[in-house]
């Protein structure tokens, strides 16, 4: 099984903590418009 999404696939519910102290909640937050979701791995 694959983890991927494909085109037409619904996006998995997320909550995100912001640096504002808000959470933003994922796929909530895109209803209605266009949305992109970058995501970046990082290590320090």
């Amino acid at each position: 099984m694959s983890n991927r999404l494909n085109a037409g696939d619904i996006f998995p519910s997320l909550s995100l903590d912001m640096t504002s102290g808000t959470a933003l909640r994922i796929p909530e937050a895109m209803s209605g418009r266009y949305f992109v979701a970058l995501f970046y791995r990082g290590h320090w």
